[in-house]
This record gives C-alpha cells, sequence and structure tokens, in this order.
C-alpha cells in the first residue's frame, strides 16, 4: 500500500496549486527576483531546481560550494516561493566522466556512451553509486532542513532516453542477479529454455545481458529477466538516495520523482521510495510534424488522458512536475508548433481532471542556449509577456474557484486491469504486442468517444480483492501470462458480484515465457468456462471479420461486433457456460466467439479476438456501465469528461479537444465552478476550452 494512498494531501497544502522549472543557473542573477514576482503574480506559487545542477554544489571532486543554492533559496523565502529541491544525479559531472569512464551506460554492442549530454551513467557503477551516494548526502545535510523546500525531487525522469543497459558494470551484476533468482546453472537453463539453438550455459561466466546478436534473435525468456532486471537496478538507484534524504529533510517534506517510463516497475518505485509520484505531460508530442495524418484516430493531445490514467494508478492524487506550456523541440529532432489559443489552459485541467493537485510547467522562459533552445517555456527569449503567461494567469484564477477540491477522487466506471509481466511480455514479443497496441486503443477510445471514465488498475503481489471490487467491470484485454494467484484473485473478484471481461490470447504463458502445454486460456479455463479449440490471425487478405450476437441485454442495439487481427475460436466447457456470440465469416463461420459464464454472484465474458472502440462500446454495454452520466449531461464526442468526487461533491470537468465551438447539454442544474451561476440546459464551450461544473 503507497503512501499516497494513505495521504491523499501532497505539497503539504490542502490546495489545488501551480508551479513552474526554474533554472537560475542559466540566467543572471540580475533576474531572479523579477523573475519571482513574474511568477507569484501569475499565480506560481512553486519552483522546481536544481536537477541538472552538479557542479554548482561539486564543481570538483570533494569540493563544496553552497553560495549558489544559498543565495536563490534565500530570495525565494523572501518572496514565499516554495521549493522543490532536485538530486543532480541526471547529468554527472565532466570530471567524474573523465576521471571513471566505468560508470558510463553502453549501447547493445557494448560501446560506451560519452560525456554530452544526459542521462549516460549507468545505475550498477559501484563508483557511480559511491559518487551519488556522497552528492545526496552533502545536499541532504545542508538543505534538508531548508524552510523554502517542501519537497524533492529524486534524479530526473528514471528511465527516459535510454531505458535498457549494457555496461560491463550491468553484465556483472546481471549476472548476480539471475544467478540469485536461479540458484545454479541446470535450474536457470531450464527457465530459459537453453536447449534451444544449443544455448546451454556451462559456467555463470558465460551468461550475459543480452548483447546483440543476428536477426535480434535473442532468447526472449533471459531477456524478460533481463527487463526485469533493468527495473530492479532502476529501483535500487532511486532507493540508495531516497534512503538517504529520509535521514536528513524536516517532517513532512515530501519525496518524489517524475515521469513514466517503461522497464521500470513504477508501482513498486513509489512504494518503497516515494511519497507519491509525478508526471510530466506533453500533449503536444501527438502533433509532431512527422505524425501519420492518420494519428488523430488517437485522439491527439486526448492521448495523454491515457497515460494520466496510468499514473493515477500509482498514487490516485499526484502532481505534474512538468506541464506542457510550450512548443516542444530539440536542436537535434522533434518539431511541432506551438500550442494553439486556450490550449495551454485545457492541457492544464486535463492533468487536475485526471487526479493532479499540482501543475508545474515546463519552463519559466526559453532557454536560448543548449540542446533544447526550441522547447518553449511559458515565456520566449524576448523574455515579454505574451498569451501564454495570460492562460497560466486565467488557470490560476479558475483553479482558485475550487480549489479546496484537493484531495477528489477521479470517478472511473471501469478499470482495465494490467500487470507487468504481461507488460514486458509484450515489449519482447510481437504477437503480443500487436494484440496490445490494438486492444489499448480500442478500450480507450471507446472509454473516451461514449464518455465512460476508465481507471488502468495493475495487478501486483499485495493486491487484495478489495481493491478490484472498487470497480463494476474490469476488462483483462491479453493476460499471456497468468498465475495461480492471480487466478484465485479474479475468481474472488467474481464471485463477490464483479464482472470480467477477457480478450483472446488470455493463460498461453508461463511466467518465464514458456508457452503452456495445455489448452488456452490455461489456468484461466475453469473461472473462463471457455477452451480455446483453434487460433489464427487475421490476414491481411481475409474478409473482414465480425460476431454476429446471439442474446444480449434489451440496452444493447447492435447485433454485430467487429472482431479485429486474432481470433481464438472457442468452446463452452461447464453447464453454465454460454454462447452469446458466433464469428461471423471465414472457415470458422458459425463457431463460438463470446462466452457469457456466471461464478458466484459475478459472471466472466471471455471475448475470442482483440478489442476494439466498436465492440468494447457493445461489452461496456452488456455489462451496464456504458455513459455512466447521459442522465446528468450530454457531451459531444469531440470533448472529454471527467469527473472527480470529494465531501464538497461531484466536480465535473468538460474538456473541448477541438479548434471548433462544442455544445454541452445539462439535463440538471449544475453550478458553474468559475462564476457561480446555476446553469441548465445548453452550453457553448469555446475552442479549446473547459468547463467546470459542481454537483
Amino acid at each position: 500500500m503507497s503512501r499516497t494512498r494513505k495521504n491523499e494531501r501532497i505539497l503539504k497544502t490542502d490546495r489545488i496549486s501551480l508551479g513552474v522549472c526554474y533554472y537560475p543557473e542559466q540566467w543572471p542573477e540580475s533576474l531572479w527576483e523579477e523573475d519571482l514576482s513574474r511568477m507569484r503574480e501569475a499565480g506560481i506559487e512553486t519552483v522546481r531546481v536544481a536537477e541538472f545542477s552538479w557542479n554548482l554544489t561539486e564543481p570538483r571532486e570533494g569540493v563544496y560550494n553552497f553560495t549558489f543554492w544559498d543565495s536563490f533559496l534565500q530570495l525565494c523565502a523572501a518572496h514565499g516561493m516554495k521549493v522543490i529541491f532536485c538530486t543532480p544525479t541526471a547529468t554527472p559531472p565532466a570530471w567524474l566522466s573523465g576521471k571513471h569512464p566505468e560508470i558510463l551506460n553502453c549501447d547493445e554492442n557494448g560501446l560506451p556512451w560519452h560525456h554530452g549530454s544526459r542521462r549516460h551513467y549507468n545505475y550498477n557503477s559501484p563508483v557511480y553509486q559511491e559518487y551519488v551516494r556522497r552528492i545526496v548526502t552533502v545536499l541532504a545535510q545542508h538543505y534538508g532542513s531548508n524552510p523554502a523546500i517542501v519537497g524533492w525531487q529524486i534524479d530526473n525522469e528514471v528511465n527516459c532516453e535510454l531505458n535498457r543497459f549494457y555496461s560491463a558494470a550491468d553484465d556483472r551484476a546481471f549476472r548476480l542477479y539471475v544467478r540469485e533468482k536461479y540458484g545454479d546453472l541446470d535450474t536457470l537453463n531450464e527457465a530459459w529454455g537453453t536447449v534451444f539453438w544449443n544455448q546451454t550455459y556451462t559456467d555463470w561466466e558465460e551468461v550475459h545481458i543480452p548483447y546483440r546478436v543476428p536477426s535480434g534473435g535473442v532468447n526472449p525468456h533471459l531477456h524478460l529477466d533481463y527487463l526485469r532486471f533493468i527495473s530492479e537496478s532502476a529501483r535500487r538507484f532511486v532507493k540508495l538516495q531516497s534512503d538517504i534524504l529520509r535521514k536528513y529533510i524536516a517532517p513532512g517534506v515530501f519525496i518524489t520523482t517524475n515521469g513514466l517510463f517503461d522497464n521500470l516497475d513504477n508501482h513498486a518505485m513509489t512504494d518503497e521510495s516515494l511519497d507519491f509520484i509525478m508526471y510530466d505531460s506533453y500533449p503536444n508530442f501527438a502533433f509532431d510534424m512527422y505524425s501519420d495524418p492518420m494519428h488523430s484516430k488517437n485522439l491527439n493531445d486526448r492521448g495523454s488522458s491515457r497515460s494520466l490514467s496510468e499514473v493515477r494508478s500509482i498514487s490516485p492524487i499526484f502532481g505534474i512536475m512538468e506541464q506542457q506550456s510550450g512548443a516542444n523541440g530539440w536542436n537535434s529532432r522533434m518539431e511541432a508548433p506551438a500550442p494553439k489559443p486556450g490550449q495551454l489552459k485545457l492541457w492544464s485541467l486535463q492533468s487536475i481532471a485526471h487526479g493532479a493537485d499540482y501543475v508545474s510547467y515546463f519552463r519559466w522562459r526559453t532557454a536560448p542556449r543548449g540542446t533544447e533552445i526550441y522547447w518553449h517555456g511559458i515565456l520566449d527569449y524576448d523574455n515579454r509577456d505574451n498569451r501564454k503567461l495570460s492562460e497560466v494567469k486565467e488557470t490560476a484564477e479558475l483553479i482558485r474557484h475550487f480549489e479546496n477540491a484537493a484531495g477528489a477522487r477521479f470517478q472511473a466506471a471501469f478499470a482495465v486491469l494490467r500487470d507487468y509481466d504481461n507488460n514486458r511480455d509484450a515489449a519482447l514479443d510481437r504477437w503480443h504486442a500487436r494484440l496490445e497496441e490494438q486492444s489499448m486503443l480500442g478500450i480507450f477510445r471507446a472509454s473516451q468517444l461514449t464518455h465512460t471514465p476508465m481507471d488502468y488498475c495493475y495487478l501486483r503481489e499485495e493486491t487484495q480483492v478489495e481493491e478490484l471490487a472498487a470497480y463494476p467491470v474490469l476488462i483483462y484485454p491479453h493476460p499471456a501470462m497468468i498465475t495461480r494467484k492471480q487466478v484465485r484473485l479474479l475468481t474472488g473478484y467474481v464471485e463477490a458480484g464483479g464482472t470480467l471481461i477477457l480478450g483472446c490470447r488470455a493463460g498461453y504463458k508461463q511466467e518465464n515465457g514458456h508457452c503452456v502445454m495445455m489448452p488456452a486460456p490455461g489456468l484461466l479455463a475453469e473461472l473462463a468456462g471457455v477452451q480455446v479449440k483453434e487460433f489464427t490471425f487475421r490476414g491481411p487478405a481475409d474478409e473482414e471479420n465480425f460476431i454476429r450476437l446471439l442474446a444480449a441485454p434489451s440496452q444493447v442495439k447492435e447485433t454485430r461486433l467487429e472482431a479485429p487481427v486474432f481470433s481464438d475460436i472457442l468452446e463452452a466447457k461447464g453447464e453454465d457456460a454460454e454462447v452469446i456470440g458466433c464469428f461471423g465469416t471465414d472457415y470458422y463461420r458459425g463457431e463460438p466467439a463470446l462466452i457469457r459464464h456466471p461464478v458466484g454472484k459475478g459472471v466472466v465474458y471471455t471475448l475470442g479476438t482483440a478489442f476494439s472502440e466498436q465492440n468494447t462500446r457493445v461489452l461496456l454495454s452488456i455489462a451496464g456501465v456504458l455513459s455512466p452520466w447521459k442522465d446528468s449531461i450530454r457531451v459531444p464526442e469531440t470533448c472529454e469528461l471527467a469527473v472527480r468526487a470529494s465531501g464538497e461533491g461531484f466536480f465535473f470537468f468538460v474538456l473541448n479537444y477541438m479548434g471548433t465551438e462544442a455544445e454541452v447539454f445539462l439535463k440538471k442544474s449544475f453550478e458553474n465552478v468559475e462564476t457561480g451561476e446555476q446553469l441548465f440546459g445548453q452550453v457553448t464551450l469555446p475552442p479549446f476550452g473547459v468547463l467546470v461544473l459542481k454537483s
């Protein structure tokens, strides 16, 4: 159970608030006071600093200087500005990289990355760990009780840019990791299936991380353990720093880190080391100038809502450490347009609607030098007031009208189940990835366009039935790997009255990635009441497939379901299992494709295909959770509807993602949070407009 689930307040405040990322080391000291004053005038209360500033404290090995940050923090205190202070370990100094090149990460050929960018170190270098221990200890001892500091950020964007590590230190650490895990080579050889392609190991020194091999055919079972190892390494690196900070920081000061990156168990990292996690939200990535014109099917900037839902699964109440405020781009990659009028405010409210109680903009002013000269901030190079600054002020003013809603919980109608082993498997297995990509997008689109808010819910070792029971419906799209413990957990959820919807390709792998020699869905067969007779991908020349519904509740108007990508030809097993849908085309026309199986007070639906927007809509309707707010408010598909609830009531966020007006119809009376007036009937939102209502 993470700290955030126990303590719903963050930033030592009961208010929703704004902040900004600031780099005083990049600006003359003569600008600092003016900058802080302008921030305060704009409604910004907190600055994040120091994540790339190792040299300012330790310009040479063992020589420490606190003058710079002492001066800046004193100025922040004078202006009533709160500070989030960072450990600077994302960019080790040149003197360290030069003296100890063994701290550098390497590519899959074993060639080192050179100093000159960021995140070029590796987590497992004992030398780097020692230098990290020293700098974090020095900073924590000196600034741990500084009254201006309300929180600490560890490193910056853990596993960003590089999330696979191939240095000699990583190779040694991986060998130790698997040796401790398996104990002996016979057990390791069995787990990794090394009899295939004559990969059998006879000495521990033969075991290596997955370096480059012909055709990319790395042993998938070795690779699965390697991804687990990367997560363990990153978590140990974060915990090393967190443990030091806990010794020195003042009571009530929080510890966090930012981002949400691959090959990392962010839930475990948060539970072990953080008070909550923060996210970096950049919706403008969806408008990259080289994006496929069909990218709009991903709902463009609304796609950030998917990521925010992932963050919420870790910390139900969280913060945004970096919220997009301008066009994004480096001199070496990425080109994007500037946010259109209204989008900065829209994206800020998108984050708040999904559970953020703190939104910090990246960055205060665009850097005139360095790699990120095109990663624009609130202010541009000329430092003049502009429309982006005006939108920050508008956002701050709007938030003041409902700032006491801090801690309000996002209201989800259903949840999508996920787990880290299946995430890793999908990253390695093209068959699994193809289904995962299809289904995650299909479910998200259905959720968004029908205004059926969703959560992600991760199955973990400590997950209890009570946590799952918070959702009347759970969708587990493609749990290729499944354990007996997870099956018992899901069975308890269904028996207590829950509805579980399973997709195709479930239960056909073990935890080591081996395919099981039993009919799919393997360990899930009894709970699902099904058996897979046969399975196949849909070929590109195949006739478009569909599932014909045989029986459905009265509220379901459609009689066909799309059946994209893959087909599991099913059989009903058990006297209570009922076939309610059959395939409509191909050589398995008429064969079972959707089976309903009552278990205890609940029910399991098994869908013999991947999820699309259309078939997810139908399944949510069958399950009785589609469009839960339809009797209160009618919102067009061009808008998102999100609801947060607290003791003060329900807060409805309507977000218009289009550059045209949107018509919303209120079927009951709501309070307009911004104006205090009562609204009923038709309301017009401007292009990229937001509406916050209270019920």
